[in-house]
């Protein structure tokens, strides 16, 4: 069926029979029903449940009674003997704990360049396509034409977004391939053309070890050059690893961005099939610790515009969040394309963006962007 008419279906919620055509059968139910009626959840995560037996993952993030804990995200996965992490990429062999992508000395991603400006979300006031920053953390001026970016793309994720734009990162993850080392990333990244390295993905979580890894060995190399250490992520890191994760961007004039897919926790979980853990504890500590940089701010956020499920009730959580954190954070929001699971909604309307562009203002937000404007539709 093509997508305009998927868009224009109207489709029933299981649980209150309301009827429209901003309820995805992926999910099965309406957003009001999701935040009222606890049933209305556990239908969502059927389809979580098929698909990521499909892919041959975990359900959930696993609990197993004297298993071995993981700890390299907020999922605290606790592995049984002979059995994977919610991510795919660590298993219980024997008792101890194997990284299937050979972290930190592999990983498995693929990687390119990225021309500045890039098409990243924090380009609006990235010291790559701005000069933001100049001369500490930018080449030039006026923005770096003529440099890139180095883009590493990691083929696992903490998550199971059903409206994921990158899913084909789960055919990296089956086949456990490419695997690239770090001699063979450092030698792209070093490139007297590269300014930045952006870790994303799938998502840099389950191979955070590799990224810092890297990081570290490939500033050790580019002393005294420009080099800016970025990541785009869910920002289920673990807080004992994310001091880390957060200092290497800060003191190299990157950006840390997180994706706030939405703020009611069965929301959340119905979009993305995890809970939605430190996530917001996360943003809190790398917000706050933009303070220290005042040239560039360290911390960004960006929310995805469901059609039908991120409303009014989930951008003010969000950003109401966030002014309270400070008014000076940047946040992108971001129009939905019906990809994977989720085609059957329509893009977002601009209706939907610019109303969320008024409630981030009016809940004190000072810095909002509608990232990808281009997209908008007049669907509904």
């Amino acid at each position: 069926m093509p997508y305009s008419k998927l868009w224009t279906a109207e489709k029933t919620c299981k649980l209150c029979g309301k009827k429209s055509k901003l309820i995805s059968e992926a999910i099965g139910v309406c957003v009001d029903c999701l935040r009222s009626n606890p049933e209305a959840l556990k239908i969502a995560m059927e389809t979580h449940y098929s698909e990521r037996k499909k892919w041959g993952l975990p359900p959930e993030p696993p609990r197993a009674p004297g298993g071995i804990k993981c700890g390299l995200c907020d999922l605290d996965c606790v592995i049984p003997d002979g059995g994977l992490g919610y991510c795919g990429l660590v298993k219980n062999v024997g008792g101890r704990l194997v990284h299937l992508s050979g972290q930190p000395y592999t990983a498995l991603l693929e990687y390119y360049y990225d021309p500045h400006p890039t098409n990243c979300v924090a380009y609006w006031f990235c010291p790559g396509a701005t000069g933001t920053g100049y001369p500490k953390y930018a080449l030039r001026r006026s923005g770096e034409h003529g440099y890139m970016n180095l883009a590493v793309f990691y083929g696992a994720c903490n998550h199971n977004c059903l409206f994921c734009q990158n899913w084909f990162y789960r055919e990296l993850l089956a086949k456990k391939e490419p695997k690239i080392g770090t001699e063979q990333l450092l030698k792209a990244a070093l490139n007297p053309r590269v300014t930045c390295v952006c870790f994303f993905g799938g998502d840099p979580g389950p191979q955070v070890l590799h990224a810092i890894y890297f990081s570290r060995k490939l500033l050790e190399e580019s002393k005294n050059t420009i080099m800016r250490i970025c990541w785009e992520s869910n920002g289920h890191f673990s807080p004992r690893i994310l001091p880390t994760v957060a200092r290497l961007s800060l003191k190299t004039g990157g950006i840390v961005k997180f994706d706030l897919k939405a703020w009611s926790p069965q929301v959340y979980k119905a979009l993305t099939g995890v809970d939605v853990g430190n996530l917001y504890r996360n943003t809190e500590y790398v917000a706050k610790l933009s303070g220290q940089r005042p040239e560039i701010p360290l911390f960004t956020a960006s929310v995805l515009l469901v059609p039908g499920y991120i409303d009014e009730t989930e951008i003010r959580g969000i950003t109401s969040f966030l002014a309270k954190l400070s008014p000076e954070i940047p946040l992108s929001l971001l129009a939905f394309y019906p990809r994977y699971l989720m085609d059957d909604l329509p893009p977002t309307s601009k209706r939907h963006a610019y109303e969320a562009l008024r409630i981030a203002k009016e809940e004190g937000l000072e810095k909002v962007w509608i990232g990808n404007s281009w997209l908008l539709g007049n669907h509904y």
